[in-house]
């Protein structure tokens, strides 16, 4: 998911903001202001139908928010690192640096969100008591109750990526001991599911319910694509079991001049010698690596007034991996930090880069191989 608007951290993790929640936060708010207020208090002007409607989607998105700050806590506690949370369309979402160490660790990160929602729910649901003492509490409590329960109850549904369905891969892992095995399991049951709410979606929208059968749609969509992208990432995580960076990084990348131009260096050497990725140095002064990516940053008017040395990644700001580590790790390090290479040592010398490029023209040899 694209980076949104950070707007601070708690627990240490940044908070941020997608720019779909505008969107979701205001047809909430439009909603609660324009149906359930103005039924329950008739009494109340427009303006402050609005206002409480806009106060009453604040709690809302907070109460999504603590849902996510239980698996962080959790995760935390179980040296998991997690990235940040983000609110968007469709809730929130904690972004775990790597998977859980282990089954135990899975089912307490995955049950804290719904237990939390849970607990949301019986604390609102006791605020709606106190109306009599403070006004127009009732009406907002009692939805947000409503809501957490719904909340907590829908995200136990047994499909991938939810929580019932991370639960479920926590108990296949723990039964089988094989953790892509229970992926694997969880996102088919994953990608079940999210056919359930397309297709309910579908009916419901031939039943004249068009909005909340084309939201049903959006919602099986979403699930559909998360669940397949984790299927995609365990069979990855297959194909390179016990690979190294080693058995994957090229030792004789072509080193060029820091002086070259981009537009020299793509004309001679990348088109047409077929490397996606040089060093740039002198000899044996490894000065920074250049990959596609870098110079696909810039636009190709620049390229000829651009030197390799200025487009570079330096070696000294690189991110560095031992040329033993397994390649999981670290393409689970390089997607976790957001970096498209790392370099690569040998008894503290620097002995050459892995990119991501490299690595998935290293998958496209062994799926044409039949491995």
């Amino acid at each position: 998911m694209k980076s949104g608007f950070r707007i601070g951290r708690i627990i240490s993790i940044p908070i941020e903001l997608h720019a779909s929640w505008f969107l979701i936060f205001g047809l909430l708010t439009w909603s609660l202001a324009t149906g359930l207020l103005p039924q329950e208090y008739p009494e109340l002007s427009t303006a402050w139908h609005w206002i409480l409607g806009a106060v009453t989607s604040v709690f809302f998105f907070g109460s999504v928010l603590a849902h996510e700050l239980g698996h962080s806590v959790l995760a935390l506690r179980n040296k998991v690192p997690v990235r940040k949370i983000t609110l968007f369309i469709f809730g929130g979402l904690a972004q775990i640096e790597k998977e859980p160490p282990t089954p135990g660790a899975e089912f307490l990160i995955a049950i804290a969100g719904p237990l939390t929602s849970l607990g949301l729910a019986a604390v609102f649901g006791s605020l709606w008591l106190l109306d009599q003492a403070v006004p127009y509490l009732a009406a907002p409590s009692i939805w947000l109750a409503r809501i957490n329960l719904i909340l907590a109850v829908f995200n136990m549904i047994p499909g991938f990526p939810l929580d019932g369905g991370r639960v479920l891969r926590a108990a296949v892992w723990q039964w089988s001991g094989s953790y892509s095995r229970a992926t694997r399991i969880a996102s088919t049951v994953g990608q079940l599911t999210a056919y359930g709410f397309i297709g309910f979606g579908i009916f419901e929208m031939f039943m004249g319910r068009f909005m909340d059968g084309l939201w049903l749609v959006f919602i099986g969509t979403f699930l559909n694509n998360a669940a397949s992208s984790s299927a995609a990432v365990s069979k990855l995580q297959e194909a390179i079991k016990g690979v190294r960076v080693a058995d994957v990084m090229p030792r004789n990348l072509l080193q060029v001049p820091g002086l070259i131009t981009l537009q020299r260096l793509v004309d001679e050497y990348m088109l047409s010698a077929g490397q996606p990725s040089v060093i740039v140095g002198d000899g044996h002064d490894l000065r920074g690596v250049l990959t596609l990516q870098d110079i696909r940053a810039l636009p190709p008017r620049k390229w000829p007034f651009t030197t390799a040395a200025q487009a570079m990644s330096p070696v000294s700001s690189m991110i560095s991996v031992s040329a033993q580590t397994e390649l999981r790790q670290a393409l689970e390090m390089m997607q976790a930090k957001g970096i498209s290479q790392v370099a690569v040592k040998e008894s503290d010398q620097i002995v050459g880069v892995l990119t991501q490029d490299q690595i998935q023209q290293y998958l496209q040899l062994r799926s044409r191989l039949g491995m």
